[in-house]
């Protein structure tokens, strides 16, 4: 059994698809459709109406033909004599101009009585009830098309009259090729459709600027509110047209909206961490100066208690950064910052960190953030080297940057690199440091939408690469 809403469901996805496609798309698709829907209805109208004014001109002359024969037609002891034409090619054989003058007998048969040279030893073809029908209308003629003697198409008229001296009256009829009417015709629409082309594209064309320039103001709202989410201005200051500038007030409502909403938790973050640092504070306090068992159980959940403090605060504090928009760090700045420090803490290694990056690649947050990641990458490859270190930042698409840092160091097994991710997690407790480096470097990379990978170096030790929000220079 046949569903009848299959077609329905076919059409489906071509209206998912108009509505999910651009404006400009859309609006072009919609007036071009319409516009050439109405130009192929006025080339349908012009050539019916060009030919129609063409076969009124080609039956015009047939009827003046047969106006001639009528009136110089005479009758002499009976026998019907037809006068000179002036048009030779009715004495030319087969030219395709003819005539002829023929009587109706009672049924209605077509005898000829005289014809044009031109037909030769032939007859007009006449479809049968044309004798008729001119008989129920004299002085009126009846056009129909024929062939003559080759089977070239003709278009005649047949018109009945009388001729002074003969009681009966007699069937004037005027045939000519009609190839010129349809050559004509031919030409005319030949034009047309290329006039129409031209026309449709020019209508397309013009659309599609008016489209464009219609909605330049929301395209240029769109690159407004992007500069905003890159950290590039800090609201909307366009001058937009009646329909949009609501919109435009709306978004940077919105825009006050959120950052007031960021920094009402960072407050409240950072007050909640002051009020927790000084009761822990005390407690280790009074934990260190009273040696013992219950005070090592005390300053170790204490201190841990504090690690949780400041780690939960930095990843809110990172979070809450994510989300402005108007702060930018160039990243070359930091590197060479941290490189320089770097090298002076690990001197008696001899250690040399070699950094790369773009004067104008922008991490999209703070400062103290992105300090706060490379400074721990680069001192746990400054830990592990032997003496080298390479540090590169490069653009990892228009809204992302990848800093990779590689050491020459003993590297890392794949199997540990989750575990070293850890907080607090320590491959060699022998090393400095608390275990925290990358612990830390991850989280504040997923904070920003970010993410942390080890890989092998090819310098023979491990490489880790940093992805994080990046905003144009």
């Amino acid at each position: 059994m046949s569903d009848a809403r299959g077609p329905a469901r076919n059409r489906q996805p071509l209206f998912r698809s108009l509505r999910r496609s651009s404006l400009v798309l859309r609006l072009v698709l919609l007036a071009g459709v319409w516009s050439i829907g109405m130009l192929v209805l006025a080339g349908f109208g012009l050539n019916h109406l060009f030919r129609q004014a063409a076969v009124q001109r080609f039956e015009a002359g047939l009827e003046e033909s047969i106006r001639g024969l009528q009136a110089e037609t005479t009758v002499d002891n009976g026998q019907v004599y037809a006068p000179p034409m002036t048009d030779v090619r009715a004495y030319r054989p087969y030219s395709g101009f003819y005539w002829q003058i023929a009587e109706l007998d009672a049924k209605g048969v077509v005898k000829p009585l005289v014809e044009s040279r031109s037909i030769w030893d032939s007859n007009l073809a006449i479809p049968a009830g044309i004798g008729p029908a001119a008989a129920k209308a004299p002085g009126t003629s009846i056009y129909f098309d024929t062939t003559d003697p080759l089977g070239k198409r003709l278009h005649a008229a047949a018109q009945v009259g009388s001729i002074p001296g003969r009681d009966k009256p007699v069937l004037f009829m005027a045939a000519e090729n009609r190839e010129s009417v349809d050559e004509a015709a031919n030409r005319f629409i030949a034009v047309i459709i290329g006039a129409l082309v031209v026309l449709g594209a020019g209508l397309i064309l013009a659309v599609y600027l008016q489209v464009r320039i219609g909605l330049a103001p929301l395209f240029g709202l769109r690159r407004e509110v992007a500069l905003v989410r890159r950290g590039k201005a800090e609201r909307l200051v366009g001058d937009y047209p009646a329909e949009l500038s609501p919109l435009a007030g709306e978004l940077n409502a919105l825009v006050a909206h959120n950052q007031d909403v960021v920094e009402r938790q960072r407050t409240h973050v950072g007050n909640l961490a002051h009020a927790l640092k000084t009761p822990l504070a005390v407690m280790l306090t009074e934990a260190r100066t009273t040696p013992g068992q219950l005070s090592e159980i005390v300053e170790r959940q204490a201190e841990a208690m504090r690690a949780h403090v400041e780690h939960h605060l930095r990843r809110a504090r990172a979070a809450a950064r994510s989300q402005s928009t108007g702060e930018r760090t160039e990243v070359s700045e930091v590197l060479d910052e941290l490189a320089v420090t770097m090298e002076r803490i690990f001197q008696e290694k001899g250690v040399t960190i070699d950094w790369r990056s773009p004067d104008d690649l922008c991490f999209r947050g703070e400062r103290q953030d992105l300090q706060e990641v490379l400074g721990n990458i680069l001192e746990n490859a400054g830990i592990w080297c032997k003496r080298n270190v390479r540090a590169t930042a490069a653009p990892d698409g228009p809204d992302w940057l990848t800093v990779t840092i590689e050491d020459d160091g003993p590297g890392l097994p794949a199997e540990r690199r989750e575990e070293v991710i850890k907080r607090g997690a320590r491959l060699d407790e022998s090393a400095p440091g608390s275990g925290l480096g990358l612990a830390i470097v991850d989280e504040l990379a997923r904070a920003y939408g970010g993410d942390l990978v080890l890989d092998d170096s090819n310098l023979g030790g491990l490489k880790v690469s940093v992805k994080l929000p990046r905003v144009e220079g």
